[in-house]
């Protein structure tokens, strides 16, 4: 089959495609027809080795997929050509991948290939982040920082769709903030002094944070009293300090949300949350935004895209 591989860790430009043995899949795994690929910026992070996840080189990257069954463990509720999503975790950008049942789930008729295969990794992490470490609570507000990438419109989303009363988007231009409102979105702000906005038109419960960098202080002077910051990622690249006593004098909360790690170590955790959003999913109201596809052959300009942050949407691979 025609792959992906990370052959060395010098950066997107570095993978190449070429063709490797189909994988084959062990006690208690799916066999999977790719027929799209969901690229993220842990992709991009394994490109230069700076991922938790390090596989020894050469491999094949790529954590979410959707495409048929070719295969599947008897007694699993699968059988061949039955449309899924699926968390490979590595090998999704391929012909082929493999998956292990608990992460492999039924797509509707009604959702396309390109859609499920951005939905696992971004709206899990965004349910695990809003509802299993946020608490958030009906009525309350959320504003989102990288409003227009995937995690970031997969916030807005889970949020709407458990409740939120208000959504505020945070992108660095209007066309970004376009894509947000799209997505659902109450409004948007830009980036470059959004906290004086954020003060105008009210202070928020909870901030969903994949940016990191120099806007977390004023993310911190965002929150109402009692209100939590996600830490999600660091996009900017910069990993930002806390002076605790910020948290102190207005009783607001700091929470780490790494949803690889602990669902993925957890039996029949990421399954629950599937089960959690289904219903949002088979209704529409999950419904993430698609913005640039590419072919295996042009994977390293996807990367770019997310490296350079230019992605609006979901970035996907088309095998």
């Amino acid at each position: 089959m025609r792959a992906v591989q990370i052959t060395s860790l010098d950066g997107p430009d570095a993978v190449e495609v070429q063709e490797v043995p189909d994988p084959t899949p062990g006690d208690g795994q799916v066999l999977i027809r790719v027929h799209a690929a969901g690229v993220a910026f842990p992709e991009v992070l394994q490109t230069r080795g700076l991922y938790q996840l390090k596989p020894e080189l050469p491999f094949v990257p790529g954590a979410e997929v959707a495409g048929e069954v070719v295969s599947a463990p008897d007694g699993s509720g699968l059988a061949a050509g039955d449309r899924v999503t699926a968390l490979p975790l590595i090998g999704g950008f391929a012909e082929l991948a493999v998956a292990d049942v608990d992460s492999v789930f039924a797509l509707p008729d009604s959702v396309s290939y390109e859609v499920g295969s951005a939905l696992p990794f971004n709206y899990l992490t965004a349910y695990f982040a809003l509802i299993e470490r946020g608490r958030l609570a009906k009525g309350e507000s959320v504003l989102v920082h990288g409003a227009a990438g995937g995690v970031g419109t997969a916030a807005i989303q889970v949020a709407k769709a458990f409740g939120a009363g208000r959504v505020v988007a945070v992108t660095s231009t209007p066309e970004k903030g376009a894509v947000a409102l799209d997505a659902g979105a109450d409004e948007f702000l830009l980036a470059d002094g959004f906290l004086d906005s954020v003060k105008a038109s009210g202070k928020v419960d909870v901030v969903v944070d994949p940016v990191g960098g120099d806007r977390f202080t004023d993310s911190l002077r965002s929150l109402n009293e009692d209100g939590r910051l996600l830490v999600i990622g660091f996009t900017a690249g910069q990993i930002p300090e806390v002076k605790v006593n910020r948290l102190l004098l207005n009783n607001i909360s700091v929470v780490g949300v790494g949803w690889g790690a602990y669902a993925l170590g957890r039996p029949g955790h990421v399954r629950r949350e599937w089960e959690a959003v289904a219903d949002h999913v088979a209704s529409g109201a999950l419904t993430p935004p698609i913005g640039a596809t590419f072919t295996l052959e042009e994977t390293a300009e996807a990367l770019k895209t997310i490296d350079e942050r230019r992605a609006t949407g979901k970035v996907l691979l088309l095998p």
